[in-house]
């Protein structure tokens, strides 16, 4: 082989390596909200939302609907829970509201506020004695995984981490002895 031809191999090796990351990227990470959508239709994703934000409002610190928990729900329940909690979870959606219509009169996403509290503290009194009966082949209570992953999803978030704890990106030294007031932020 002389020069020439090794070049011209090399070339060849050279361009379909960036021929085929330039594909690889365009294709395969494409995060689009259609990807990340796919497991629960937007009204459902809304609805998420909503349960969310009513568990964490928004109040001096942003809520769960600015740090996206029902898209959050959507990807981690797709993702990562069995079929058989992803199952449970979206007849706990289908529940919930049916409930929220059989105690207000009104599906959850037409209830005021006051009434979406309440409604949630109910499920919660109903899922804690659900938790505390339950063995441990038992599956999770639907309300339960909602309330789990809007904690993990607002606290995990940019907006959860930086604007409703103390967040520093880069930590000095360790100092196990920081002065704490009550009422302050905990650290991220």
């Amino acid at each position: 082989m002389n020069r020439r031809e090794a070049i011209q191999k090399v070339s060849w090796i050279l361009g379909g390596t960036i021929i085929g990351s330039s594909i690889f990227l365009e294709y395969g990470c494409n995060s689009s909200t259609q990807q990340a959508s796919d497991f629960f239709d937007k009204s459902t994703t809304d609805l998420l939302n909503e349960i969310a934000e009513t568990i964490l409002p928004k109040t001096n610190t942003p809520g769960a609907k600015e740090a996206k928990v029902g898209e959050f729900m959507n990807v981690m329940v797709k993702d990562c829970y069995t079929k058989a909690d992803q199952e449970i979870f979206k007849a706990g959606i289908q529940s919930l509201d049916k409930g929220c219509k059989d105690k207000t009169g009104k599906n959850f996403m037409d209830c005021s506020p006051e009434e979406r509290t309440a409604y949630l503290s109910t499920l919660d009194t109903e899922q804690k004695a659900y938790t505390e009966k339950k063995s441990a082949e038992d599956p999770s209570h639907y309300f339960r995984m909602m309330k789990e992953l809007t904690l993990l999803g607002f606290f995990t978030s940019e907006v959860g981490a930086t604007k409703a704890l103390k967040y520093v990106e880069t930590p000095g030294s360790y100092n196990g002895n920081l002065p704490y007031k009550k009422g302050d932020r905990a650290w991220a």
